[in-house]
C-alpha cells in the first residue's frame, strides 16, 4: 500500500471523476502510473545512465559497438 498526498485540486477533480463515474479513486490512481510509468522509466533511467557516463563510468556505445536494429518485416 502506499499514500500520496495530492494538491487539493488535484484531489478534488478525482473525486469528482471517481463519483460520477461509479469507479474508485484507487482505480483512476492506478491506471494513471500504468500509463505513465514506462514513460518515467525511460525519461529517468536514462538521464541517470548519462550522468554514470559523464563522471566517468561506463563508455557511451558509439555507432560501432552499439547494436544494429532491424527493420520489422
Amino acid at each position: 500500500m502506499i499514500a500520496i498526498r495530492l494538491p487539493k485540486e488535484i484531489e478534488i477533480r478525482l473525486s469528482a471523476l471517481a463519483t460520477s463515474t461509479g469507479r474508485t479513486k484507487s482505480y483512476y490512481i492506478r491506471e494513471a502510473l500504468l500509463t505513465h510509468l514506462t514513460k518515467l522509466e525511460t525519461i529517468y533511467l536514462a538521464e541517470k545512465r548519462q550522468q554514470h557516463i559523464r563522471a566517468g563510468g561506463a563508455p557511451a556505445a558509439s555507432a560501432k559497438t552499439a547494436p544494429k536494429r532491424r527493420a520489422a518485416k
